[in-house]
């Protein structure tokens, strides 16, 4: 694929990636004060912007440039929306969650996308992968470029739902290691600890993935002032985008009701063990009451007592503190409790 690139330092360290992909699909790198010039030319294609926490003067440029409205540009620069989708005049608003694995701890961002008939723009803010993978996976099928900026939002929502997947799966994984610990007779509050870590981080990734239902299914049904965006062509991968969402969340809601119900089991295993120790603790301890009562008596400083004087006394006592003994062990082995 022919491409022609700008001077690496042209562009401000925040622009990862400006970009026109003419008629053909081709690439070519442009500044970001060249825009202009390919936006208001009769060429066919579109401009495909991409920055990482872009400074003011960037975005209020791209404002200029782009003819976007302020309302969503302070949306983009403050990073604290949830997910939705805004129509202002021809342009859509899009903003997302994203997630990302970090030491062992899921750590969340934002992407924000302005989608107008002849540009894309990618705002990204806090944890979140490079969208590099989904431009070379568009570059490679030159096809789907033809269809428009609607078809590079395509690509940017699908890579953030296929960056969902592997969490969940890690997590999946996680749980089946720790059901031997669960299901342990005897507690350990590591145990209780990593399992609340998890239904606490899998509830936290929910309230990320939910509403990216909704956002997809008014995707598949807006439509703005110049015509339909997306194109019919462009809502079939936006349904399997959808379809990909709803099973990650599925899966989400599945995970955390096991590990609802594996804290449940966890607690209530360890209670049912200490129960049967309190059993067998309370067990040995009547036990040992029975010869301890009997014999107590005989430390009693009394000079008449009727089982001092026959001789065969002594023996006699330690037979019926056996047979009290016998006795008491079976009653409790046949209840269970030794």
């Amino acid at each position: 694929m022919e491409t022609t690139a700008a001077p690496p330092d042209a562009n401000p360290a925040c622009v990862i990636n400006c970009a026109w992909y003419d008629g053909e699909g081709r690439r070519h790198d442009l500044t970001l004060d060249e825009l202009s010039d390919h936006l208001a030319g009769d060429a066919a294609g579109f401009a495909w912007v991409g920055l990482y926490e872009p400074t003011d003067a960037v975005l209020y440029q791209l404002q200029q440039e782009l003819d976007l409205h302020p309302l969503a540009v302070e949306d983009a620069s403050n990073a604290h929306q949830r997910p939705k989708v805004e129509v202002y005049g021809d342009t859509l608003f899009v903003a997302a969650h994203t997630a990302q694995l970090l030491d062992e701890r899921i750590r969340y961002g934002e992407t924000h996308a302005f989608v107008g008939t002849r540009f894309l723009l990618t705002v990204r803010h806090g944890a979140s992968l490079s969208y590099a993978p989904a431009r070379a996976r568009m570059e490679r099928e030159p096809e789907l470029l033809r269809l428009g900026p609607a078809m590079a939002l395509y690509a940017v929502l699908d890579s953030i739902v296929d960056n969902y997947a592997p969490i969940v799966d890690g997590y999946r994984d996680t749980l089946h290691a720790l059901e031997r610990d669960i299901f342990s007779d005897t507690y350990r509050r590591a145990v209780v600890v990593r399992l609340y870590d998890l239904k606490r981080d899998l509830t936290f990734m929910r309230v990320a993935v939910s509403p990216l239902q909704d956002v997809l299914a008014q995707l598949m049904r807006t439509q703005v002032a110049q015509g339909q965006l997306p194109r019919e062509e462009v809502r079939v991968y936006l349904r399997d985008v959808h379809d990909h969402v709803l099973r990650i969340n599925d899966s989400i809601d599945s995970m955390r009701d096991m590990l609802g119900t594996a804290l449940s089991v966890n607690l209530s295993l360890v209670t049912v063990a200490q129960g049967e120790t309190v059993k067998r603790l309370g067990a040995w301890a009547a036990l040992l009451a029975a010869p301890t009562l009997i014999t107590s008596w005989y430390g009693m400083n009394f000079a008449y007592m009727p089982e001092l004087e026959p001789r065969v006394a002594y023996p006699l006592l330690v037979l019926a503190v056996a047979a009290v003994c016998a006795v008491l062990y079976r009653l409790f082995k046949r209840a269970g409790w030794l």
